[in-house]
């Protein structure tokens, strides 16, 4: 169970901090939720107390989280798929396992594939999507700023 001012992230949101827990009836039935503010876009989500766990929502990573996460993108890439649609389907359920790694994994992968080959337009919007994921977890965990994290990003994966 999450508290106010907990740092947690929602796999295909982002991170945030949760701002506290409201009861809503929602067809009949009051339903509890956590409410959590994303600094990035400045958006709220309500999410189910009773299925926070089934969605994915974690506590964002530590120092340790944040070195491997940085190893990741300074790395190589991993073999993915020329197929357009299989390549898709796996990037896609690795964004929706909310690991951070995985997350990493897919947007360096995408990063490189972008720069050798280019991206469809479908690809691009996902690469978007993974790094906005990305940089809103490591924004919480490093405390700094979006600019500063961008940066960072660009030095390991242009």
């Amino acid at each position: 169970m999450f508290r106010a001012g907990d740092k947690v992230v929602h796999p295909m949101h982002g991170a945030g901090v949760i701002e506290g827990i409201q009861e809503k009836e929602v067809l009949g039935k009051k339903h509890q939720y956590y409410v959590m503010r994303l600094p990035l876009g400045e958006l709220k989500v309500m999410i189910p107390m009773d299925t926070a766990e089934e969605v994915g929502l974690r506590q964002i990573v530590d120092e340790d989280g944040v070195r491997k996460v940085m190893e990741i993108l300074k790395g190589k890439t991993t073999d993915m798929s020329s197929n357009w649609n299989r390549r898709y389907r796996a990037n896609l359920e690795k964004i929706r396992s909310g690991d951070i790694f995985e997350v990493a994994q897919v947007v360096k992968n995408l990063a490189e594939r972008d720069k050798e080959k280019g991206l469809s337009t479908g690809e691009r919007r996902m690469l978007e999507s993974a790094r906005q994921i990305l940089v809103s977890e490591l924004v919480l965990a490093r405390n700094c700023t979006e600019k500063e994290i961008l940066r960072e990003l660009e030095e390991y994966i242009g």
